[in-house]
């Protein structure tokens, strides 16, 4: 079985675009797994993930790429807390808000604190999805090495974690504010009505069809003058043509003229 072919069965088998993915990226790191998990070809791989639940899983991981920490990109979410989310609030009150690909769950839990320091006491919706079903379970737990609590300042680490030995667990204030799903950006619908979207460090693994498909439909589930928060290592090149209003670095608005 040949690289296309092994994509065109996955995407008939499992409902996975692997075409929308950068292919040379794709390659490396399926060439990876095989020899991780000592095969010889695609047709063992995808063998392989047919049979055993445990390496469709490891697959799903090699594809998203599961690297996340809480408040990742600091100057950023300095931006967040101290512009981007008292303007929403102002504007419209309670918030929905989406993280997508939201990986071991650091950053709609990074939400919900500040949510919780900005607006305490006040219900907000906060849903987080991601395509790999077993980094959901992981990130429903909430428990967390030091190194993804890096950057939360001491106080917030005191109030909002409670520690065991060397790791930090979410506090059930914090916990109950997320709702996970499972959702796949390249084929699954997209609900309305958020006031800010999150996709971080995520579209560049997709090739510029697929980026303007998804960016697309970010900007068509936000409702006008919400946000879309991106990585920094991500641009929107054509953010007019989606309706959307550059602000400052990683974050877009869109246009109060866009229904």
């Amino acid at each position: 079985m040949d690289f296309d072919t092994f994509r065109q069965r996955v995407l008939q088998t499992f409902r996975l675009d692997l075409t929308s993915y950068k292919e040379n990226q794709l390659r490396r790191r399926l060439d990876n797994l095989l020899v991780r998990r000592k095969l010889g070809d695609y047709q063992q791989l995808f063998d392989q993930i047919s049979r055993e639940r445990q390496a469709y899983e490891e697959f799903l991981d090699y594809l998203t790429i599961n690297v996340s920490e809480f408040f990742r990109d600091p100057q950023r979410w300095q931006d967040l807390e101290q512009n981007i989310l008292p303007d929403l609030l102002r504007r419209f009150g309670q918030l929905k808000i989406w993280s997508a690909a939201c990986s071991i769950g650091a950053e709609p839990y990074s939400v919900a604190i500040l949510l919780e320091e900005l607006s305490p006491g006040k219900k907000h919706v906060i849903q987080a999805t991601d395509l790999d079903k077993s980094i959901l379970q992981q990130a429903q737990q909430g428990i967390y090495h030091a190194d993804a609590v890096r950057h939360v300042p001491p106080g917030r680490l005191s109030r909002y974690f409670q520690q065991q030995g060397n790791s930090y667990i979410i506090k059930e204030q914090i916990k109950n504010k997320v709702q996970y799903f499972r959702h796949d950006l390249l084929a699954d619908k997209y609900d309305t009505g958020y006031h800010l979207i999150l996709c971080r460090n995520v579209t560049i693994y997709f090739t510029r069809q697929a980026q303007d498909k998804i960016n697309r439909q970010f900007s068509q589930s936000l409702v006008p003058g919400g946000v879309l928060f991106i990585g920094g290592s991500e641009m929107i090149f054509n953010y007019q043509e989606l309706g959307l209003e550059k602000m400052t670095p990683c974050f877009y608005r869109k246009s109060a003229r866009r229904g």
